[in-house]
């Protein structure tokens, strides 16, 4: 007799919950953001018999070049002052070393 009325108030009880309940509204409509230029830089490579270029652009300006030759270590041609005059690098490296040292470890 318990086991009755208890699954009659489950049975009751289930609904008048549902009773209660709304459908889920529709989910929003996807909309793909539009394509923003992104920082990355656009790199071209040309690659020749003794040597490869690779051409770095942003924004369509080019501002450095990569020299790769067969034989020798690479050096770059970077436009410092955007003018269209490339000076040339034997390293991206501008020789300043920061201090690092330890001062308290967690």
């Amino acid at each position: 007799m318990r086991l009755l009325s208890f699954l009659l108030l489950c049975g009751l009880s289930l609904s008048a919950f549902a009773a209660n309940l709304e459908p889920l509204p529709a989910p929003p409509a996807f909309t793909p953001e539009p394509e923003t230029p992104s920082d990355e830089p656009e790199v071209t490579i040309i690659k020749q018999t003794e040597l490869t270029v690779e051409e770095y652009r942003s924004g369509g300006r080019l501002y450095m070049i990569k020299v790769t030759p067969k034989v020798g270590p690479p050096y770059y041609l970077v436009d410092q002052r955007g003018d269209g005059k490339f000076a040339r690098q034997e390293s991206l490296d501008t020789g300043f070393r920061a201090p690092q040292w330890v001062i308290h470890r967690f």
